[in-house]
């Protein structure tokens, strides 16, 4: 199997599994007990929040908060800091394209008698910082926004944003879980208050998510129970998936600027062959270079449907993703790219690529190969006219 859906999730790296197999064979303590085999898995998690502190160069590592997955991290980072600052107001900015995760707390959120504004995206998925500045009123109690996105790969402006809500001492969330240990992340530089990451995105292994919390950042915690994680998330730590996470952070930081520039080369080979042997082939959000994720591509095909590209590229092997990122099988169109302003009928060609660590050359050429074929193949037996009727 050529393995390009790494958007979705990453296969963990050998030194992340062996890490982690004592966890689960004779090391199968909780962190909260007073024996030896508590004091073991305390001294792990202490060792793994420290990596993760690394990796987005933390002031302290108890700025790190483990959770079950990325998605649980942003809900905590959402309607946490929404219902802390709540007395200072119920104003929300974010923006069109923000992950399910993000704009479903937000909608609870709304239920709770919150107010959000919806920044609007150019035609690359990049927000305009001028009009985040317009935006922002003496109720914001929150901002919102991805690093980079998972349907576009465009990088945002968060620095020039940071800046914005520091001057108005608005706390500032950022969703990383899918540029987490593939871009540089460092919260002090930044001025970010609130980032998520998915170790699991970056060859860690799932069942493990990790919020950075700046200590003078205010959350309320949403799981209740005991005082695991600074009584910020209560339940017994997943010691073993904690490990892997914090071996995975280190590679991740060890290797940031190598892995990054393999899967940009490979993105580039991967943009271009596909550009030379298919006529009709859109990208998505920007070239690739300094505003796009290295290991993403978002391709739209006239005339094919992007599901169908993808079970049929399924069937020879090769794994892609159809569609918006982490959402169920569906024909409507990916909000991210009626934001963009994408024909519709393109819109329905979409497919995700995602480039990984242990991507090839050979997976690359195969890939092409295989989508050049099954192109070819659904245009002559499925006109896009007879299947959207």
């Amino acid at each position: 199997m050529i393995h390009l859906d790494h958007l979705t999730t990453t296969p963990p790296l050998p030194e992340v599994i062996d890490a982690m197999r004592p966890w689960h064979e004779s090391h199968f303590g909780a962190a909260g007990s007073l024996h030896q085999l508590g004091l073991e898995a305390r001294d792990a998690l202490d060792e793994a929040r420290s990596s993760l502190a690394k990796l987005v160069n933390a002031t302290d590592p108890e700025e790190i908060i483990f959770t079950s997955n990325g998605t649980e991290a942003v809900n905590l980072a959402v309607k946490g800091a929404a219902l802390a600052n709540r007395r200072f107001g119920k104003h929300i900015v974010t923006t069109q394209i923000e992950h399910p995760a993000v704009l479903g707390s937000i909608a609870w959120l709304g239920e709770q008698g919150f107010e959000r504004t919806q920044l609007s995206v150019d035609n690359q998925g990049r927000i305009d910082p001028a009009a985040l500045g317009q935006a922002l009123r003496d109720d914001t109690a929150l901002v919102g926004l991805h690093h980079a996105s998972h349907d576009l790969g465009t990088i945002q402006p968060i620095a020039e944003a940071a800046r914005l809500t520091r001057e108005r001492g608005i706390p500032l969330f950022v969703d990383a879980t899918l540029s987490g240990g593939w871009l540089p992340l460092d919260v002090q530089q930044l001025g970010v208050d609130l980032v998520a990451l998915a170790p699991h995105r970056f060859h860690g292994p799932k069942g493990v998510g990790v919020l950075y919390r700046n200590r003078r950042t205010l959350i309320e915690p949403l799981i209740h129970g005991g005082v695991h994680e600074n009584e910020l998330r209560a339940g017994t730590e997943n010691i073993a998936a904690i490990v892997g996470a914090g071996v995975a952070a280190e590679s991740a930081l060890a290797n940031l600027g190598q892995r990054s520039n393999l899967t940009g080369e490979l993105q580039r080979k991967l943009l271009t062959g596909i550009r030379d042997a298919v006529a009709g082939v859109h990208l998505n959000g920007p070239e690739p270079g300094e505003h796009r994720l290295p290991h993403h591509l978002s391709l739209s095909t006239e005339q094919v449907e992007g599901e169908g590209q993808a079970l049929a590229m399924d069937l020879q092997g090769v794994a892609i993703h159809a569609g918006a990122a982490c959402t169920t099988k569906s024909m409507k169109i990916p909000p991210a790219l009626e934001a963009i302003g994408l024909d519709a009928d393109l819109a329905r060609g979409t497919t995700l690529w995602g480039i990984g660590a242990d991507t090839s050359e050979a997976d690359i050429t195969g890939a092409i190969e295989c989508f050049t074929d099954v192109t070819g193949k659904l245009r002559a037996i499925t006109p896009v006219e007879d299947l959207l009727s």
